[in-house]
């Protein structure tokens, strides 16, 4: 069977990145069309009960009101200027784009929750006086109903019964993001902050201590790191929005992982100076629990991306700027990562044999191109088109008998074609010329 793939790129009529996908199989001179709605999507629900907005946070995708106010661990409307967010943004995620820019809302985490839904999922908030239950069908923001929890920089520790129902959430195959800072980084002055909380989530609940093999450090540190693990099939280092080269913390926490509780703990991002296969000093770390996954970082400045609360004193921008621009595919590979269900695509980290890979023609002058070797494995691959700084700017699945990927639309240049299989990475540069 031949396959013929061609891109979309007029991105201005493009409302998620799966739109763009046309597969045409000759053989049978069927047409095939996949195109995801952001509606029917995986969900992503970000939390605000725990007192993400306080003081100068604003750990939120998108906030109507500026109102709320915190005293200790309660919070309350009215009692202050603090981003009240509600569930879902606005305005309303069907009307983003591929070109839509995260100042489209406000908040802190806008650019985080724009392009989750560039990547055909549907993003929540869970307000600050909602609930975090887990098998409860009378709440209509029930973590069943999602599949990633996302959590950046808790300030209210999490009740016995939440505890319970975020664990459970990610036994029964969940995926959660959490997102620590720096010791002593109380922000609404309860007496917890966010590393001291995620430590007792995990060390203080009813259903498995440790169950993730991670314990988040009670230190103070900053500074780059270059220090990544060199797995290049690691899906969260070299992943679909790009490869993860340095993580550069400002006042965060650092993790260390315990392998007889958990076998899955890995980490991913470590501090200068320490070793790629050792348990101490992470940065960033992946663990499995049951069927679920888990991500962990510890320090929320990556995430933010300066256009929070503008009643904040402090905005800063992380999330594009730091790190010469690595935070964003970190943070939106593990979220993919997190989101993605089958054991057996791409994402799932595969063993694989490294492939150079030679495209033809090169230059490329009438918006075709092909590749060699050909992948043997009969397994799907995943073909990304990047720029010459690591930022994917197509992607797709393909399948076997010498694919031909479109161009047309791309400016002159040089570029980066990856391939991914279960079995198989390569990559090769080739130029398009006018």
């Amino acid at each position: 069977m031949d396959l013929n793939v061609t891109f979309a790129t007029n991105y201005s009529n493009i409302t998620s990145y799966s739109n763009c996908m046309k597969l045409k199989f000759y053989a049978s001179l069927v047409f095939i069309f996949i195109s995801f709605s952001s509606h029917s999507q995986i969900r992503i629900l970000f939390d605000a009960t725990k007192g993400e907005s306080a003081s100068n946070a604003d750990w939120v995708i998108d906030a109507d009101l500026f109102n709320l106010g915190f005293n200790g661990a309660v919070a309350s409307v009215g009692s202050g200027n603090e981003s009240n967010p509600q569930q879902f943004p606005t305005p309303d995620q069907s009307t983003v784009t591929a070109s839509t820019p995260e100042t489209y809302w406000k908040g802190a985490l806008s650019s985080w929750g724009i392009d989750c839904v560039k990547q055909g999922y549907q993003v929540e908030t869970l307000p600050y006086n909602g609930q975090i239950t887990y098998g409860v069908t009378t709440n209509p923001q029930d973590l069943s109903r999602y599949k990633v929890f996302i959590v950046c920089e808790p300030n209210i520790v999490f009740a016995a019964g939440e505890k319970v129902a975020i664990l459970n959430f990610v036994k029964n195959g969940g995926g959660l993001f959490m997102v620590s800072d720096h010791n002593v980084s109380d922000r609404n002055n309860d007496g917890w902050d966010s590393p001291h909380i995620w430590n007792d989530l995990l060390t203080n609940n009813t259903v498995e201590t440790n169950p993730f093999g991670i314990a988040f450090d009670l230190v103070n540190i900053s500074g780059a790191s270059f220090n990544v693990t060199t797995n290049l099939t690691d899906s969260i280092i070299n992943g679909r929005i790009g490869k993860v080269a340095e993580a550069e913390w400002f006042n965060g926490t650092t993790m260390t992982l315990s392998p007889t509780k958990n076998a899955a703990a890995s980490g991913k991002i470590f501090t200068t100076g320490s070793s790629i296969t050792g348990t101490t000093n992470v940065m960033f770390a992946t663990s499995r629990y049951g069927n679920g996954r888990v991500a962990a970082i510890g320090d929320s400045s990556p995430c933010d991306d300066g256009t929070g609360d503008p009643n904040d004193a402090s905005l800063y921008n992380g999330y594009w700027n730091d790190a010469a621009g690595n935070h964003r595919p970190l943070l939106m590979n593990a979220t993919i990562w997190l989101a993605t269900s089958n054991p057996t695509t791409w994402i799932s980290e595969p063993k694989a044999v490294n492939t150079v890979v030679t495209i033809y023609p090169n230059p490329v002058r009438n918006g075709k191109l092909q590749f060699s070797p050909k992948f043997t494995d009969n397994s799907p691959i995943v073909g990304q088109v990047l720029d010459i700084t690591g930022k994917t700017l197509l992607t797709t699945t393909l399948s076997e008998n010498s694919p031909s990927v479109d161009v047309t639309g791309l400016p002159s240049g040089t570029y980066i074609l990856k391939l991914i299989s279960s079995g198989s990475v390569g990559s090769g540069l080739f130029e398009i010329a006018q």
